[in-house]
Protein backbone atom coordinates (compact mmCIF):
# COMPACT_ATOMS: atom_id res chain seq x y z
CA UNK A 1 0.00 0.00 0.00
CA UNK A 2 1.50 2.93 -1.44
CA UNK A 3 2.12 6.03 1.81
CA UNK A 4 0.29 9.30 1.73
CA UNK A 5 2.51 12.46 1.73
CA UNK A 6 1.59 14.16 4.91
CA UNK A 7 3.15 17.46 3.96
CA UNK A 8 0.56 17.88 1.00
CA UNK A 9 -3.06 19.41 1.72
CA UNK A 10 -5.95 17.91 1.01
CA UNK A 11 -7.31 20.47 -1.32
CA UNK A 12 -11.42 18.63 -1.05
CA UNK A 13 -10.88 19.68 2.83
CA UNK A 14 -10.64 23.20 2.46
CA UNK A 15 -12.57 25.98 3.26
CA UNK A 16 -12.41 29.82 2.13
CA UNK A 17 -12.10 32.11 5.20
CA UNK A 18 -15.42 33.86 6.62
CA UNK A 19 -14.86 37.44 4.76
CA UNK A 20 -17.53 38.35 7.41
CA UNK A 21 -15.80 37.61 10.74
CA UNK A 22 -18.37 37.68 13.65
CA UNK A 23 -18.35 36.15 17.16
CA UNK A 24 -19.72 33.11 18.13
CA UNK A 25 -23.51 33.36 18.32
CA UNK A 26 -23.62 31.61 21.68
CA UNK A 27 -21.13 33.63 23.61
CA UNK A 28 -22.60 37.04 22.85
CA UNK A 29 -26.33 36.00 23.40
CA UNK A 30 -28.04 38.47 25.65
CA UNK A 31 -31.49 39.39 26.73
CA UNK A 32 -30.35 43.22 25.78
CA UNK A 33 -28.26 45.17 23.31
CA UNK A 34 -26.38 46.73 25.70
CA UNK A 35 -25.62 42.98 27.54
CA UNK A 36 -24.52 41.80 23.83
CA UNK A 37 -22.14 44.88 23.64
CA UNK A 38 -20.75 44.34 26.79
CA UNK A 39 -20.21 40.48 25.70
CA UNK A 40 -18.63 41.27 22.78
CA UNK A 41 -16.62 43.88 24.11
CA UNK A 42 -15.03 41.36 26.98
CA UNK A 43 -14.49 38.74 24.05
CA UNK A 44 -12.31 41.36 22.72
CA UNK A 45 -10.19 42.04 25.50
CA UNK A 46 -9.78 38.29 25.99
CA UNK A 47 -8.88 37.61 23.09
CA UNK A 48 -6.86 40.14 21.03
CA UNK A 49 -2.99 39.29 22.69
CA UNK A 50 -2.48 42.39 24.85
CA UNK A 51 -3.65 43.16 28.54
CA UNK A 52 -5.87 45.68 29.65
CA UNK A 53 -3.49 48.35 30.15
CA UNK A 54 -1.91 48.35 26.54
CA UNK A 55 -5.67 48.21 25.70
CA UNK A 56 -6.03 51.37 27.35
CA UNK A 57 -2.87 53.37 26.05
CA UNK A 58 -3.73 51.85 22.63
CA UNK A 59 -6.91 53.74 22.70
CA UNK A 60 -6.12 56.69 24.34
CA UNK A 61 -2.96 57.19 22.17
CA UNK A 62 -5.73 56.82 19.24
CA UNK A 63 -8.02 59.21 20.80
CA UNK A 64 -5.91 61.51 22.03
CA UNK A 65 -7.41 61.52 25.79
CA UNK A 66 -6.88 59.19 28.30
CA UNK A 67 -8.59 56.20 28.73
CA UNK A 68 -8.07 53.56 31.88
CA UNK A 69 -7.83 50.01 32.48
CA UNK A 70 -10.85 50.29 34.86
CA UNK A 71 -12.99 52.09 32.51
CA UNK A 72 -12.34 48.86 30.43
CA UNK A 73 -13.47 46.80 32.91
CA UNK A 74 -16.15 48.57 33.49
CA UNK A 75 -17.30 48.40 29.88
CA UNK A 76 -16.92 44.53 30.00
CA UNK A 77 -19.24 44.27 33.17
CA UNK A 78 -22.82 43.72 32.42
CA UNK A 79 -23.08 44.46 35.97
CA UNK A 80 -21.74 47.96 35.41
CA UNK A 81 -25.12 49.13 33.83
CA UNK A 82 -23.97 52.50 34.25
CA UNK A 83 -21.06 52.61 32.07
CA UNK A 84 -21.91 51.61 28.54
CA UNK A 85 -18.98 51.97 26.23
CA UNK A 86 -19.42 55.20 24.28
CA UNK A 87 -19.00 55.44 20.93
CA UNK A 88 -15.96 57.28 20.30
CA UNK A 89 -14.11 54.90 22.51
CA UNK A 90 -15.84 51.50 21.01
CA UNK A 91 -14.07 52.70 18.08
CA UNK A 92 -10.86 53.52 19.84
CA UNK A 93 -11.38 49.46 21.19
CA UNK A 94 -11.70 48.39 17.54
CA UNK A 95 -8.76 50.35 16.65
CA UNK A 96 -6.42 49.26 20.11
CA UNK A 97 -7.79 45.33 19.02
CA UNK A 98 -7.91 45.18 15.76
CA UNK A 99 -10.87 43.31 15.93
CA UNK A 100 -13.57 43.54 12.90
CA UNK A 101 -16.15 41.43 15.02
CA UNK A 102 -16.73 43.95 17.35
CA UNK A 103 -17.59 45.62 13.95
CA UNK A 104 -19.55 43.01 12.59
CA UNK A 105 -21.85 42.50 15.93
CA UNK A 106 -23.38 46.19 15.23
CA UNK A 107 -23.73 45.55 11.30
CA UNK A 108 -25.52 42.29 11.87
CA UNK A 109 -29.12 42.97 12.94
CA UNK A 110 -29.47 45.47 10.19
CA UNK A 111 -28.25 42.46 7.82
CA UNK A 112 -25.37 44.42 6.49
CA UNK A 113 -21.31 42.82 6.62
CA UNK A 114 -18.39 44.39 7.56
CA UNK A 115 -15.60 42.82 5.37
CA UNK A 116 -12.43 44.04 4.42
CA UNK A 117 -12.34 46.83 1.93
CA UNK A 118 -9.92 44.15 -0.49
CA UNK A 119 -13.55 42.25 -0.98
CA UNK A 120 -15.03 45.45 -2.72
CA UNK A 121 -13.78 45.02 -5.92
CA UNK A 122 -14.98 41.65 -6.17
CA UNK A 123 -18.42 42.06 -4.46
CA UNK A 124 -18.63 45.42 -7.73
CA UNK A 125 -17.82 42.98 -10.58
CA UNK A 126 -20.38 40.57 -8.75
CA UNK A 127 -23.00 43.20 -8.72
CA UNK A 128 -22.22 43.90 -12.31
CA UNK A 129 -21.87 40.19 -13.34
CA UNK A 130 -25.41 40.20 -12.14
CA UNK A 131 -26.62 43.39 -13.84
CA UNK A 132 -25.54 42.02 -17.33
CA UNK A 133 -27.26 38.82 -16.47
CA UNK A 134 -30.57 40.61 -16.71
CA UNK A 135 -29.82 42.88 -19.18
CA UNK A 136 -28.90 40.08 -21.45
CA UNK A 137 -32.42 38.23 -20.15
CA UNK A 138 -33.97 41.51 -21.52
CA UNK A 139 -32.27 41.71 -25.17
CA UNK A 140 -33.51 37.91 -25.54
CA UNK A 141 -37.22 38.55 -24.91
CA UNK A 142 -36.80 42.34 -26.61
CA UNK A 143 -35.59 40.04 -29.71
CA UNK A 144 -38.39 38.10 -29.71
CA UNK A 145 -40.56 40.44 -29.48
CA UNK A 146 -39.27 42.52 -32.77
CA UNK A 147 -38.08 39.45 -34.90
CA UNK A 148 -41.04 37.68 -33.82
CA UNK A 149 -43.73 39.90 -34.84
Amino acid sequence: MAQRDSRTMDLLSWQPPNPARAFDADKVRAASLRSMICRGVSLALKECGQDRDQIAAGIGAYLGEPCAKSMLDAYASEARDDHTIPLVRYLGLVHATRDIRLMQMLAQPFEWAVIPAKYLPAIEEAILADKIEELQQRKVVARKSWKGA
